[in-house]
């Protein structure tokens, strides 16, 4: 798991350089690494452009199925609504992230669509995994951002 988070990370630290907010994503399907994505909102000026929904997109046309099934979702921050629709619409099977958004009404939000049951089956694990790095590089981000805006 953790080797995986670190490649999250990685991906966020482009994000990072490109003036995004560093957040990565990992999609991994019986130990291989299917997809990678950071954020991209700013470079493409689309709200979209998550890291999540990229390693999304990535991960289904290299499968050639819009279904993950059998796939993880390893992600610097918890995902938000959009982003946790998306990963349950795709059947991946578990998250892995490595900071909490900080924001419990979201994170109840995230959990409540998570354990959807509609057509897709629910998502099987969430997992915090408390990354402190990950948490770092978003604090140092928003620093910088709040200092500058000043």
């Amino acid at each position: 798991m953790e080797k995986y988070i670190d490649l999250a990370l990685k991906e966020a630290k482009k994000a990072y350089e490109k003036d995004e907010v560093p957040i990565g994503a990992v999609i991994v399907k019986d130990g291989v690494v299917i997809s990678k994505a950071h954020n991209l909102k700013e470079k493409n000026c689309s709200v979209t452009k998550h890291a999540e929904l990229i390693a999304i997109e990535r991960a289904c046309k290299k499968l050639k199925n819009w279904r993950l099934d059998g796939c993880d979702i390893y992600v610097t921050l918890e995902p938000c609504p959009m982003c946790a629709s998306a990963i349950q619409q795709a059947r991946i099977q578990s998250v892995y992230y490595g900071v909490g958004c900080g924001n419990s009404e979201t994170s109840a939000i995230v959990e409540k669509i998570f354990h959807t049951v509609d057509r897709n089956k629910p998502v099987a694990e969430i997992v915090n995994c408390e990354n402190a790095q990950c948490k770092d590089l978003l604090q140092k981000y928003f620093k910088e951002k709040r200092s500058t805006n000043l």
